[in-house]
């Protein structure tokens, strides 16, 4: 997925949906734990829908369980990659983080482990109000 300075067709990958507040705890989680397999890849903002949507492999919708997410195949369907890839505008849906700024995709264990965590200290938070 690296930029070829095209507007390039997207591979085949599969898209996790989650709340925006808990997907850029995970962001963070993923960037802060950085021995972790590959880091964080190429993650879409939803400003209407105030959701974050991250890469991962295609085949992992067939085993997504992770209550609060969703995992659906794109088949390559509303992605574009490369320089002219529409960025984020403010209420748009674009790149948060765009794939030639980060690794591949992120690894659904690797994800699955920061989703719960940021569950977590979401909950933590929240309770101390």
């Amino acid at each position: 997925m690296e930029s070829t300075g095209t507007n390039t067709p997207a591979p085949d990958l599969d898209l996790v949906t989650v709340p925006t507040r808990q997907g850029l705890e995970a962001v963070d989680i993923i960037r802060r734990a950085a021995s972790q397999a590959g880091g964080v890849g190429p993650v879409l903002h939803d400003g209407s829908g105030d959701t974050l949507g991250f890469l991962v492999p295609s085949g992992t919708a067939d085993a997504w369980d992770l209550p609060g997410s969703a995992c659906t195949q794109t088949n390559g369907r509303g992605m574009r990659f490369g320089d002219d890839a529409a960025l984020p505008t403010a209420g748009a849906t674009g790149w948060l983080l765009p794939p030639e700024a980060v690794g591949p995709v992120t690894d659904p264990d690797v994800l699955r482990a920061a989703l719960g965590e940021a569950a977590r200290l979401i909950e933590a938070a929240d309770n101390c109000r």
